[in-house]
């Protein structure tokens, strides 16, 4: 794979207006955004943005990317979200630690962590502002 792709996976805007991205499909191991298929994680943002989930904050806390560190709750946040939605994955193996789900509570930011599936169907129907992390495997 090219420079020019990667850097294309890592971080897209949907449109200069900044619109909410629909999934169109979550099949294990990717994830379909506004027709654009993607081999990874991803952060949804307020601003219509998707960038490439960075599983590292939370795997240098524990060892793994299965439960979302305080480190990436504090990345993934933003300044408006009313709702962070989770996609914890086809089994449903990603959690989030109990120091980000305060952190998250003390930002008036309420989580929905449900099986990706599951949480693609709730963003897309979601009228919130909302941000959202989708684990696209296990």
């Amino acid at each position: 794979m090219g420079k020019e792709k990667k850097d294309a996976e890592k971080t897209r805007k949907t449109d200069s207006k900044g619109t909410r991205p629909q999934i169109n499909a979550a099949p294990f191991g990717s994830i379909t955004i506004d027709g654009q298929e993607i081999g990874h994680d991803v952060i949804l943002r307020l601003d219509g943005s998707i960038k490439k989930r960075k599983k590292k904050l939370s795997k240098k806390v524990y060892g793994t990317s299965h439960t979302i560190s305080l480190i990436e709750a504090k990345h993934v946040y933003e300044k408006g979200a009313q709702l962070l939605i989770i996609g914890t994955g086809h089994s449903g193996l990603v959690e989030l630690s109990d120091e980000a789900e305060k952190y998250l509570k003390k930002q008036g930011c309420r989580v929905k962590a449900k099986a990706t599936p599951q949480a693609v169907h709730i963003w897309n129907n979601s009228s919130e502002n909302a941000i959202g992390l989708i684990h696209v495997t296990c």
